[in-house]
């Protein structure tokens, strides 16, 4: 099969497109014939080496859409033909043929009686939408009438978020971004207002008339976590889900947390699909649920053929890409 690969950490230039043999799907895996393929911050980090050192021809991919080619042994309510998504723990998307856990592969037949998605959408959706979702929902416990900021607003997780963070109940909706540039392309997703990130603390503040936001999205890290605190209402919380900006580690007194009514939370998807898949399936499901219905739209700004992956990565790595961008795979 087609596949695009690494076996050694580095830039993107160490992707490569290869041959490989199409896995084959053991006991309570799906085998899926990609369609398309997700572009995704962790796929950076997983080149990078943040995943653990590269074992031979790795692929990496962690979202895909496409049609179940075959069943491992115990697999029920799923049936070689049919249209999926499939969230993939461990990679593998960035090939024609990947394998996902059955729990983690949607028929899109099951979300037609909403409005559908088609594959393109859905190979842009297992990973951003439950991320969104879950950082929303489940790490930060969002509640109907609070108000919620979101970092890196044009990106693909902040642009679903924001539209989330409305179907859940938010009264208000503020996002941060690094350019004016970003700041007009995410306007188009329901924010009260986009700030630059410079300084934004203030600018929370005074949008809010001096009382922040209940809930903070972070991916980013470093300073831009840190002043993350100063922009919470009391009670408010900080839910960390990425690293984008590679900071260092911060190491947070734990004093100010307490004398100011703060909180501090985490999401991780890898995490939640090895402890508790149930709840990751759930949250799948509830998000791809509002994108079929039309409540939630993904915006897919860049399409890039298989062996345009080291591109497609490299904007990414480089902040310069807004909305989420998609491999295409198979026909």
């Amino acid at each position: 099969m087609r596949a695009v690969a690494f076996k050694e950490v580095g830039g993107p230039e160490v992707l490569r497109a290869v041959e490989l043999p199409a896995p084959v799907p053991g006991p309570g895996e799906v085998l899926v014939r990609v369609a398309y393929a997700g572009v995704n911050y962790g796929e950076v980090q997983h080149r990078l080496g943040d995943f653990g050192p590269p074992e031979g021809e790795t692929v990496t991919g962690l979202e895909a859409s496409g049609t179940v080619a075959a069943l491992g042994a115990g697999v029920a309510g799923l049936a070689v033909g049919d249209q999926v998504a499939a969230y993939l723990p461990d990679g593998g998307g960035y090939a024609e043929y990947a394998t996902a856990p059955a729990p983690f592969v949607f028929p899109l037949a099951e979300l037609t009686e909403l409005g559908g998605l088609d594959l393109r959408t859905a190979g842009a959706a297992p990973l951003v939408l439950t991320t969104a979702y879950g950082v929303l929902a489940g790490a930060g416990h969002l509640a109907a009438g609070e108000t919620v900021l979101v970092h890196a607003a044009a990106g693909g997780v902040g642009s679903a978020a924001a539209q989330l963070a409305r179907s859940l109940g938010a009264a208000a909706v503020y996002g941060t971004v690094s350019t004016e540039e970003k700041a007009e392309y995410a306007s188009r997703f329901g924010y009260d207002a986009v700030f630059l990130r410079d300084g934004f603390p203030e600018a929370v503040r005074e949008a809010t008339g001096g009382r922040g936001v209940d809930l903070v999205l972070d991916p980013i890290g470093g300073p831009t976590r840190l002043a993350s605190f100063e922009a919470l209402a009391p009670f408010g919380r900080v839910a960390v889900y990425g690293e984008a900006a590679r900071h260092p580690d911060l190491h947070l007194p734990v004093l100010p947390v307490w004398k100011n009514n703060r909180a501090l939370t985490g999401y991780n998807i890898g995490d939640l699909s090895r402890r508790a898949p149930e709840t990751l399936r759930r949250h799948a499901l509830a998000a791809m649920g509002l994108v079929a219905s039309g409540a939630v739209r993904i915006d897919i700004t860049a399409e890039y053929d298989l062996a345009d992956a080291p591109k497609a990565q490299r904007l990414l790595e480089a902040g310069e890409n807004t909305g989420k961008a998609v491999l295409r795979v198979g026909g």
